[in-house]
């Protein structure tokens, strides 16, 4: 199914930073047109379904899928424990484009722009398991946090 991809709005939203960072995410081989053409073709593919706009939707999904915390692993006299850590907001960011991307490429079905585009929605909905990863470090920073003294930086 070829999408035709005139919406001015699509192409002025991936000079923007976040679309960069998705786009950069998304590249394999430094094809970087073909990442663009893959979001782009997304972002139809949710306008079609939706009839919402998806830039928005994008954007609701990755502040859904944005952890606040995370957890890193501190050595301490001989011992390693789960430290939990605050985000900076680009890091934050970060985390959950890739996880948004993971969770696209685990599905299975025929396309990346389909599996995207579900995983978007899904993300915006607070549902699918980008949500699911965002939950479970939550869960493992929210278990780990006596060892909080130990955070230096």
């Amino acid at each position: 199914m070829k999408i035709q991809i005139n919406n001015k709005n699509h192409q002025n939203f991936l000079r923007t930073p976040l679309a960069k960072k998705f786009i950069n995410r998304l590249m394999l081989g430094g094809k970087k047109s073909i990442a663009e053409k893959i979001l782009l073709e997304s972002l139809s593919l949710i306008q079609l379904k939706l009839k919402q706009n998806p830039i928005r939707l994008l954007i609701k999904g990755i502040n859904n899928v944005k952890p606040i915390v995370e957890v890193r692993s501190i050595r301490m006299r001989g011992a390693n424990y789960q430290v939990p850590i605050p985000l900076q907001e680009n890091r934050r960011i970060s985390l959950a484009i890739k996880w948004i991307i993971e969770s696209a490429n685990k599905k299975k079905s025929n396309s990346i722009n389909v599996k995207i585009k579900d995983e978007l929605i899904l993300a915006s909905k607070n549902q699918g398991d980008s949500i699911k990863k965002k939950l479970t470090v939550h869960r493992l920073a929210n278990a780990s946090r006596a060892f909080a003294h130990y955070r230096w930086f």
